[in-house]
């Protein structure tokens, strides 16, 4: 019974574990997605969404049958009269004060295709609006990089001082032996005590900067982020590559497109339209005018309208539409230019932290000899705690070298994928 308890609540707590988990580790690409997630821009995905719906909605009621009501009174100076004179019979002349009440209802047959090409005017327009978005979006990338690497590269620094830590522990071990043995001066372990708490100075200020860094990732990502949390050192791997994947083309594209499609309504709003009408009222004089009373009236046929004043500015539009798309040209090869420059120069990055870092772990081995090396003679009372100090620092500049440049080549890395859109 005690076991099927324990079992029900690490069931019930199992949903709580795995939250805690995805909490204390973030990756790289979780921090990208919460951060676009939690961006206010990717609030306006929704409204231009929105927005291309109701514009769209109001043009296709455009094709609905339209009604129109109109009404007027008026008086007149004069009226048609007929001045035959026929015996026994008279024609009264309409009245010169007049009343007209109309209806015209009218239904859309041929608009030239004007609605269908700003049906896709809006849709292109929406697409544009909607990869401006994802332009904005895609620069928070390089934000987070900036702020990820500057965490993992201060949590190599705190564990490479906690080494150095370590090593000045061991040599106060050997020193305070020596001291009590009478073979040592205080001072040399004093000297120790010194470059100790120099050190735990020096975490204190790594893990303040990490704490800072921490939160403005919190901030960025929309979720809480505590000391604890431990950040996943990328896999990157940079290959170069032709290819350029970034939104910003996808932009020009759509751009491109929306200007093609300009040329489309350009020339249909120029064709003619034609559509069905029926009108009904009551007035007076109705349709005969030779009946001076107030009546009902109706008269329907097809009607066609054609402007001709458009042709006019249709050339000097269209090659208006041209000028604009090629200026997205020229934007999309000077965009295509830069990037390329961009992926160079970071290949060159990349080849030069490598080689460094291949250097570094050559340095780090002879240096880590040497101080073994120090450590042996320090107990052996050959030389002094300064001395050991000396290997210890040098060392430490070894390794601190290669974790800059290991980190700094991670960063070129993660650069040119991002430049190449490949992130």
């Amino acid at each position: 019974m005690v076991k099927k308890q324990k079992l029900t609540i690490f069931l019930a707590l199992l949903p709580i574990l795995s939250i805690a988990q995805s909490v204390s580790r973030l990756e790289l690409q979780q921090a990208y997605e919460q951060a676009q997630k939690n961006y206010p821009v990717i609030q306006q995905k929704d409204l231009v969404r929105q927005t291309a719906a109701i514009n769209i909605d109001n043009l296709q009621k455009g094709l609905l049958p339209q009604v129109t009501l109109s009404g007027q009174a008026s008086y007149q100076t004069d009226v048609t009269k007929v001045g035959i004179s026929v015996p026994g019979f008279s024609i009264e002349p309409p009245s010169k004060d007049q009343y007209k009440l109309v209806a015209d209802v009218s239904q859309l047959i041929y608009d030239g295709g004007i609605t269908r090409e700003q049906k896709t005017m809006l849709q292109l327009s929406a697409t544009v609006e909607d990869q401006k978005i994802e332009v904005e979006l895609y620069k928070l990338k390089e934000r987070i990089n900036q702020v990820f690497m500057g965490i993992l590269y201060l949590d190599e620094q705190l564990k490479q001082t906690e080494l150095v830590k370590a090593d000045i522990n061991t040599g106060m071990k050997k020193v305070e032996a020596q001291v009590k043995n009478g073979v040592a001066f205080r001072s040399n372990l004093n000297m120790l005590k010194a470059e100790l708490l120099k050190a735990e100075q020096r975490v204190i200020e790594l893990s303040t900067s990490r704490k800072g860094l921490l939160d403005v990732l919190a901030l960025f990502t929309g979720q809480p982020l505590d000391e604890k949390t431990i950040l996943v050192k990328p896999a990157v791997s940079a290959v170069p590559t032709a290819d350029i994947a970034r939104p910003e083309l996808k932009l020009y594209s759509a751009q491109s497109g929306l200007f093609d499609q300009q040329q489309k309504l350009i020339h249909a709003k120029n064709l003619p339209k034609a559509s069905l009408f029926v009108q009904g009222g009551y007035g007076r004089p109705a349709l005969n005018l030779l009946k001076n009373e107030f009546d009902f009236f109706a008269i329907g046929g097809l009607r066609l309208n054609w402007s001709l004043g458009g042709l006019y500015t249709k050339k000097k539009e269209k090659e208006l539409t041209e000028v604009n798309k090629r200026i997205v040209e020229t934007q999309k090869q000077t965009f295509l230019l830069n990037t390329n420059t961009q992926l160079k120069q970071q290949e060159a990055e990349i080849k030069k932290w490598q080689q460094l870092s291949n250097t570094d772990n050559e340095i780090i081995s002879l240096r880590e000899s040497v101080k073994e090396a120090a450590k042996a003679q320090l107990e052996n009372g050959v030389i002094t705690a300064s001395d050991y100090l000396r290997e210890v620092n040098a060392e430490d500049q070894a390794r601190q070298s290669l974790i800059t440049h290991q980190l700094q080549l991670l960063q070129a890395q993660l650069n040119y994928n991002t430049i190449s859109g490949k992130q």
